[in-house]
């Protein structure tokens, strides 16, 4: 069901992210929006795995239609010195999204049932999509764009083979998915694909999906760059952080999600100030302060990682990691496309949210299988240091009861090994003591090392961040007056956007 999604989301947001420039930001986001809130009803009637499965697909379609359109929308609405304001609130809302929704949704599966999970999405939905026809004026391009068929085709095809070679990776243990068909044959085939891709964009003398020239302006380039730093960094921490709060300190999810909570809770209170903050000072130095703030965090957790260590004494790292990624996540929104030219703004929308897409598909995978290594090597390790505790004879049961165990668990949280059935009765509690011992402190030094390329890519990504200029030297095309009205300051700016005022696209 995540695959489908994350398929029907990521793969076609390059083609979704122009029709906002073609039909209207404010169409095209209605459209996604009530797309999203159809499956998700479907997705709580559906009866079957497979009407399940569609209905996924069928949402991420929706996210996919209307998540290009806010940085568009945003950036055409709000003048400059408001813009980091327009974005702090935007992304303020998203981080305590991060923090309610696993919990609302840990509550409702346990009381009212996991059907609940989508229907409060359909309320929302309906909620938002009332809103929207009040709020979002009817802004249109001056301009039609016509569409890029083979560059539609080409980025598709890439992006659906990469994105579906890395994330099933794991499942068919890097090897044969089809026949002689491997997982890294695919991941090859869609880079192949995506390097057409780029040759075609190059060539097409017409309407390329993807103009090539936007990379020529250094803010977004560097924080495209920068976002799918951080798409890697922030979806690649969670993986270690749940299986060594679930399994290693032995927390329930709901536990866990609370202990995680005030992490994205300070994000999100963060972000309005840090976004109003963007507006009066160089932003590359909010982002670069993130960046750094995040790596910190987490390398005080990794410090301080240990299997007997009270959980809330982790609390100061996952908070300083919190307020770091409240630091950049505005800003590099608003320096990446606060300088691109207005014609540009729905293919550089798209580009930036692909970006942050694949990165985080990239960092779930990368991080995942270096993680299932690590949690191998780490446990095998202590569980012969734990087998010096027992009588030489009996060490090679205890230390195959061990290895079979860590071929069934891979990590899972919650999973303990049992070695009763390799010792003799009078072993058998030391042994279940000594294993259980050599689970947790294998999983905890696993995480902790797997946590370090992490703290790395954060570091390195400080690099793509000090390239940024605080202002485009390139001045930006004009925009109606009508267009850079916030949503809604005054009736009349209100009004010309509702009676067809068009702007430049």
């Amino acid at each position: 069901m995540a695959s489908a999604y994350l398929l029907s989301y990521a793969v076609p947001m390059l083609f979704t992210s122009r029709l906002g420039d073609r039909y209207g930001l404010r169409r095209v986001f209605l459209t996604g929006l009530a797309v999203f809130t159809a499956a998700s009803l479907a997705c709580a009637l559906s009866a079957t795995v497979e009407t399940l499965i569609a209905a996924r697909g069928a949402q991420g379609l929706g996210a996919a239609l209307l998540t290009p359109q806010t940085l568009t929308l945003i950036t055409h609405l709000f003048r400059d010195h408001n813009r980091g304001r327009a974005m702090g609130i935007l992304g303020g809302a998203a981080g305590l999204a991060t923090v309610t929704g696993p919990l609302l949704g840990g509550i409702l599966v346990d009381t009212l049932g996991w059907q609940w999970i989508f229907y409060v999405n359909v309320l929302v939905g309906l909620a938002t999509l009332a809103l929207s026809l009040l709020a979002i004026p009817d802004w249109r391009p001056g301009h039609a764009h016509r569409f890029d068929a083979p560059g539609i085709l080409l980025s598709a095809a890439g992006l659906f083979l990469i994105v579906f070679g890395i994330q099933n990776g794991k499942q068919y243990d890097w090897g044969e998915i089809l026949g002689p068909i491997t997982v890294i044959e695919i991941i090859a085939a869609g880079a192949a694909l995506l390097v057409a891709f780029v040759v075609w964009q190059r060539v097409n003398r017409n309407e390329p999906l993807v103009p090539l020239r936007v990379f020529g302006d250094r803010n977004f380039s560097a924080g495209t760059l920068t976002t799918t730093a951080l798409g890697f960094a922030m979806t690649g921490m969670f993986l270690p952080l749940v299986i060594y709060l679930q399994s290693a300190l032995g927390l329930s999810p709901t536990e866990a999600g609370l202990l995680t909570a005030p992490m994205a809770l300070v994000s999100g209170l963060m972000a309005p100030f840090i976004g109003h903050l963007s507006d009066r000072v160089n932003a590359k130095y909010l982002v670069m302060s993130g960046l750094f703030g995040m790596a910190l965090g987490l390398g005080l957790i990794a410090l301080q990682a240990s299997a007997d260590i009270p959980p809330w004494q982790l609390i100061p790292g996952l908070l300083v990691c919190g307020l770091g990624m409240g630091f950049v996540l505005v800003p590099v929104n608003t320096i990446a496309m606060g300088s691109v030219r207005p014609e540009q703004r729905g293919a550089a929308s798209g580009i930036f949210f692909t970006a942050r897409q694949m990165g985080a598909v990239a960092g779930s995978a990368t991080i995942g299988v270096l993680l299932q290594t690590r949690i191998a090597a780490s446990v095998a390790d202590e569980a012969k240091t734990a087998a010096k505790q027992l009588p030489a004879v009996n060490r090679p049961d205890f230390l195959e009861g061990m290895r079979r165990a860590a071929e069934t668990s891979q990590g899972s949280p919650g999973h303990t090994a049992d070695t009763s059935l390799t010792l003799p009765a009078h072993l058998a509690h030391l042994g279940q003591q000594l294993a259980e011992q050599a689970v947790r402190n294998g999983l905890t030094q696993a995480a902790r090392e797997t946590l370090l390329p992490l703290i790395a890519v954060l570091l390195l990504s400080t690099l793509a961040a000090n390239a940024m200029r605080r202002k485009n030297p390139r001045p930006d095309t004009p925009e109606p007056a009508d267009d850079a009205t916030a949503v809604p300051v005054d009736l009349r700016a209100s009004l010309d956007h509702r009676t067809g005022a068009t702007g430049r696209g």
